[in-house]
């Protein structure tokens, strides 16, 4: 793609026009840097419209409730086989201490996540989630994902849209994007043999919002896919998009090499990265909120993404093991991300859930306090073996 042809498709992508494909890997691959980010920050400004100066977070804790899983992912540092001398489960007692934890620190959700136990069907997952809501009903359960719901059918000979059912009725919200990593066919089975395949992940996630339960879309790259199955994977996602609407945001992140059996083979690079965020902003006119990953690429680049039609910062994060498991070791609080967001220009806004601006720090001689220490809660409020 020339660049005179770039910058048509890109002036018609910022004003709303829908990408194809083929525009988007043009785009991806050929496209001026800059130009690309003006484009994407101007399709974010265009999207927001009164809002556009704001930003986001959010303050969750990632629970993780066993790191025992049969899935055996080849780029996962976190799950130990059954039996495994270190492998462990948390009780519901201990899942509950972890939540009043978040609360008393401001969290608003919580992120259950865990290896795929061969012993876990939805009456476990009943039970816990029951147990969280009537403990702690304030606490939105944003939790579990596709991989989960998949597994938890095997293990109780139930089909989707009944495990789904069952886990709303119990109290889950809403699915993360957890286990979409890449969904497009070749890469996805070189690096995870065992998982189910993209579009089963997809099936689950249509049937969910078939059923009134939204999630996120997530994508994990940097394991050896081309820039062309980058690019399917987005198409896999906005094709659902399309016809359920269910997908509030997206969120792609960079893989971690240490720890796992992938190890160093290949990693997304900074530039790759910003590019496929901008690129993302762009080519998703179906999907409104788009996060960038400080955990995975660094503070500064994650400001970056505010440039590159990122709208929100997720998460301070008081509890993540599974992706520092693997090597991320970038941490930050909540006036780390405040200022992140102010020096980039933006007017930082706690949200909930939903998207929903709970507090908008519109004077910074009253932002707010840390809520962790700058070296991260998973130090702070360690994972002990059990």
């Amino acid at each position: 793609m020339s660049s005179s042809d770039s910058q048509a498709v890109l002036d018609r992508a910022a004003d709303g026009d829908r990408l194809t494909p083929e525009e988007a890997l043009g785009l991806y691959r050929s496209a001026p840097l800059h130009a690309l980010g003006r484009a994407a920050d101007a399709r974010r400004r265009a999207l927001f419209g009164d809002t556009a100066h704001i930003a986001t977070y959010i303050i969750d804790r990632n629970i993780n409730y066993t790191n025992v899983c049969v899935t055996a992912c080849k780029f996962c540092a976190f799950y130990r086989a059954p039996k495994h001398e270190e492998g462990w489960v948390r009780s519901t007692e201990e899942i509950l201490r972890r939540c009043g934890e978040a609360i008393e620190l401001g969290a608003t959700q919580i992120m259950l996540q865990g290896g795929h136990h061969p012993d876990f069907g939805i009456e476990w997952y009943e039970e816990t989630f029951s147990a969280i809501r009537s403990t702690y009903p304030s606490l939105a359960l944003h939790s579990l994902g596709a991989s989960e719901v998949v597994h938890i059918a095997r293990v109780s000979g139930l089909d989707f849209p009944t495990v789904i059912a069952r886990l709303h009725a119990a109290g889950l919200d809403s699915f993360a994007g957890a286990g979409a990593e890449i969904l497009t066919e070749r890469p996805r089975a070189a690096i995870a043999p065992l998982k189910e395949t993209g579009a089963m992940w997809l099936q689950v996630m249509e049937t969910a919002h078939g059923l009134g339960v939204e999630s996120t879309a997530t994508f994990m790259m940097g394991t050896g896919e081309t820039n062309a199955e980058r690019i399917e994977h987005l198409c896999m996602i906005r094709d659902v998009q399309d016809r359920t609407g269910g997908f509030r945001s997206f969120i792609p992140w960079t893989y971690q090499p240490e720890n796992n059996h992938l190890k160093g083979q290949t990693q997304a690079s900074v530039l790759e990265y910003l590019r496929l965020v901008a690129v993302a902003r762009l080519f998703f006119d179906n999907i409104r909120h788009l996060q960038g990953s400080w955990l995975t690429v660094g503070k500064e680049v994650g400001q970056l993404t505010l440039h590159y039609g990122a709208d929100d910062l997720g998460s301070v994060m008081l509890e993540e093991n599974v992706v520092s498991s693997a090597g991320a070791r970038h941490r930050s609080n909540r006036s780390e991300l405040i200022h992140l967001m102010r020096t980039a220009g933006r007017t930082p806004a706690q949200r909930d859930t939903l998207y929903n601006h709970l507090v908008v720090h519109d004077d910074p001689a009253n932002d707010p306090v840390d809520v962790v220490p700058s070296h991260f809660a998973s130090t702070a409020l360690t994972l002990e073996p059990a």
